[in-house]
């Protein structure tokens, strides 16, 4: 279980990075923050969010939904259950809502994301 609950934190640590950096990029632009503009921050960021993009258009789970469930269910566990840890984690993460919201919402973050990258556009890679 101690697994599973390593993976449910990346889990939330990706999401984290997603949001947040978005945020951070915007608030960047506001406050001159040069390292917003950091060229590999930003690929990585807007790579991370086309890949959930893409999952949801294609309605596959994401990778490591599907490993921390696997581990939670070899281990005896019923999924989605487990340490105090895990029940935060997994309260804030995992809500409910039918799949056409979860498109829409992370297709409209992507088009934010893309569309950050002409409003502060970052530094060339040399």
């Amino acid at each position: 279980m101690l697994a599973a609950d390593a993976i449910l934190l990346v889990h939330v640590m990706f999401v984290s990075f997603v949001v947040v950096g978005l945020v951070f990029i915007l608030i960047g632009k506001v406050l001159t923050w040069s390292w917003v503009k950091n060229p590999w921050f930003r690929i990585t960021h807007l790579a991370s969010i086309c890949l959930v993009v893409v999952q949801s258009w294609l309605g596959a789970l994401c990778p490591l939904t599907t490993w921390e469930m696997t581990l939670r269910s070899k281990a005896g566990d019923v999924v989605y259950t487990g340490s105090f840890l895990s029940h935060w984690l997994e309260y804030l993460l995992y809500y409910q809502a039918p799949a056409w919201a979860f498109i829409v919402c992370y297709t409209t973050f992507g088009v934010m994301v893309m569309a950050s990258w002409y409003w502060v556009r970052p530094h060339r890679f040399w």
